[in-house]
């Protein structure tokens, strides 16, 4: 009996041992938890199976032990079995209608009216890949830090203050680090400027102590997990408040099934420094908080809502108006909030889009637009053609309004991960690209193609104007002669060279003129009349 006691202890601490390694959810809908429970039962079995085979051994046919093996193993078989059933009864078969209802998609609202003209002054031109080499040189100029410490590559996307940004946590270098360094905790974050380029390593008055990197107790996700046993967190992003202090914003899931239909149920808030944690409804979230859904769970929800309109077989075999996302995905700042965008193709692979939607990453707010054209990866082939001697590389394109039309912005890099080009794609026609030096500016980039690209020119884009002249300034850019020309109004156009080769070098100051002109922030005159 009494090794019988000892042994049950010595398994229950070794258990409790595997769910503070594991740390699974103490929830059935987790598959985490089945997984748990499966590895449990097999490891009962190998504590067992010696004195089992021993026995045998001896020819000593215990009745108990056998038995107790077979109910174990049994019991594995079971719970799949039971499994199986829960989620077949709550797969895509019988429920296509709650999965094509998991993100609610608005197709009522026009790009031009939602996305205001761009403004190149907050155009966040740099990617993931370019804020982390930035910000690993931020680090490295930091010389009593980067022997301890790390740059994670996390690096969000966040909107501070009305500035677009990235911003990523440092971390423990190594266990022996994180014992050297504990008692102070990390002392900073990195912030990379998405539009300037400009990188801070921001020191902190007290140190962050719950992190990814730490040990025991203090590391993020088991602190977490002893505070909340039965709560599945998803994604853990890292971002800061309005006055720049930091917090983990976790997403906690709910399940239908036993991993099915995944959906943000709520969301915690911790503070890496104090270790106090706040849990807030979905809509309830503080508005600096700028990720709440995952940008993976976005796409799948997207997915489903694209693939079962019609129902589950359907979406298998008659693939009628079964459309999916795009391949890749990128992130816009609008009103003070982040917003994925990716295309809409259909299930086809044909390269070209439908259209394209942006979801809110904090309210998950969606919107789809029509815009027939070309997908993401075919405008950056288009654009790494033009210049395909240099081998430069395009970024995955951002998604603006330029003269009332939808039009991609991308980079282009060379192999070193510096931007050399810019480049501008039209959505509608992938074959109308212009690129141009990066050293002459975003602005001259766009002019640039707005003066080389010839549009449809239709009512509703087009403005006609008589204008009296106040000035004319005149500049060349990339061998193109670009007249400004300033009216009464104070009111700046834009117009080139080739717009009317006969008029614009001899107008001067007084001069009345007939013009249609796209109107935005550039202003660009695309005909002079008579």
């Amino acid at each position: 009996m009494k090794n019988k006691i000892i042994s049950t202890i010595v398994e229950v601490i070794m258990i409790f041992l595997l769910w503070y390694v594991m740390l699974p959810p103490l929830n059935p809908s987790a598959p985490e938890f089945w997984s748990f429970i499966i590895f449990v039962i097999f490891f009962s079995v190998v504590i067992y199976l010696p004195a089992t085979c021993r026995d045998l051994f001896k020819r000593q046919r215990s009745v108990k032990t056998p038995r107790f093996m077979v109910y174990l193993l049994g019991s594995i078989a079971g719970f799949v079995g039971i499994i199986a059933i829960i989620n077949a009864i709550n797969s895509p078969l019988f429920n296509s209608q709650k999965y094509e209802m998991r993100i609610t998609v608005d197709d009522t609202r026009e790009f031009t009216e939602d996305v205001a003209p761009v403004d190149f002054t907050k155009i966040p031109l740099l990617d993931k890949t370019s804020s982390q080499k930035l910000g690993d040189r931020k680090m490295g100029q930091a010389t009593e830090w980067v022997s301890q410490f790390y740059v994670s590559d996390l690096y969000t996307q966040i909107n501070y203050n009305d500035k677009i940004m990235r911003v990523t946590p440092i971390e423990y270098a190594d266990i022996i680090k994180y014992f050297s360094n504990r008692k102070q905790g990390i002392k900073g974050y990195i912030t990379v400027d998405s539009v300037s380029g400009e990188a801070n390593l921001v020191k902190l008055a007290k140190g962050m102590k719950y992190m990814p990197s730490a040990y025991f107790f203090e590391n993020l996700y088991r602190y977490l997990r002893f505070k909340y046993p039965t709560a599945i967190f998803d994604e853990a992003n890292f971002e800061i408040d309005n006055e720049g202090n930091p917090y983990w914003i976790v997403p906690t899931i709910k399940y239908s099934g036993v991993g099915l239909r995944k959906e943000i149920n709520e969301v915690i808030i911790l503070d890496p420094i104090t270790g106090d944690t706040k849990k807030y409804d979905v809509d309830d979230v503080p508005s600096w908080v700028d990720h709440v859904y995952s940008a993976s769970l976005i796409i799948e929800e997207l997915d489903d809502w694209g693939s079962y309109k019609e129902g589950f077989w359907n979406s298998l075999f008659g693939q009628k108006n079964v459309v999916n996302t795009t391949e890749g995905y990128n992130y816009l700042v609008l009103n003070d909030d982040v917003y994925l965008y990716t295309g809409i193709t259909s299930v086809s692979t044909d390269e070209s889009n439908l259209g394209f939607v942006l979801v809110n990453m904090r309210t998950k707010e969606t919107h789809y637009y029509s815009a027939p054209g070309a997908e993401e990866y075919s405008a950056m082939s288009s654009a790494e053609g033009l210049v395909q001697e240099k081998e430069y590389e395009a970024s995955f394109p951002l998604l603006i309004n330029l003269n009332n039309k939808p039009t991609y912005l991308l980079s282009l890099k060379d192999a070193a991960g510096l931007v050399k080009m810019y480049a501008f794609v039209d959505v509608e026609d992938y074959q109308k690209v212009v690129v141009n030096d990066s050293s002459l500016g975003i602005e001259a980039a766009a002019k640039k193609y707005l003066s080389d690209v010839k549009f449809d020119i239709s009512a509703n884009k087009i403005e006609e104007k008589t204008i009296t002249i106040k000035s004319v300034r005149t500049a060349i850019i990339e061998g193109n002669t670009y007249y400004y020309l300033e009216d009464n109004d104070g009111t700046i156009y834009v117009a080139s060279i080739k717009v009317d080769s006969s008029k614009l070098p001899f107008v001067k100051a007084g001069d009345t003129l007939k013009i249609n002109y796209q109107e935005d922030n550039v202003n660009n005159i695309v005909t002079i009349g008579d």
